[in-house]
């Protein structure tokens, strides 16, 4: 990630989940709020509700890339946490990168178009 950094600290998921702004549908819900700094910082949550391992971290590395192919669509200085919904498990990647990008539409995280200075990924 280019543009951000992760979000890690316990104290930081618990401070967005209480005072940031949140946006939710089937897959995923979106925490955000305002950070003061140039860049983004993410945090995934995963419950061990999903599954195993290998089905927890399937969906972290489905999340991190979408952001990834995304990050410069973002508007810069919000700290993000994104949790996954137990549908999550059985969607596949085309629904959770839609899922990700209409929540943060919704809560007006995107760049207008053209206003990021480079082609957005298809």
């Amino acid at each position: 990630m280019q543009f951000s950094k992760s979000l890690k600290q316990s104290h930081l998921f618990r401070r967005l989940y209480h005072k940031g702004r949140s946006a939710a549908n089937g897959y995923l819900v979106l925490y955000c709020r305002r950070s003061g700094s140039a860049e983004n910082r993410v945090g995934l949550t995963v419950s061990t509700k999903l599954g195993h391992a290998v089905v927890r971290n399937r969906i972290r590395r489905r999340l991190r890339e979408i952001y990834r192919l995304h990050e410069a669509s973002f508007q810069p200085g919000w700290d993000l946490v994104v949790v996954a919904r137990s549908r999550a498990v059985q969607a596949d990647y085309r629904t959770l990168e839609r899922s990700f990008l209409s929540l943060a539409k919704k809560l007006g995280l995107l760049r207008e178009e053209g206003s990021h200075g480079e082609a957005r990924p298809s």
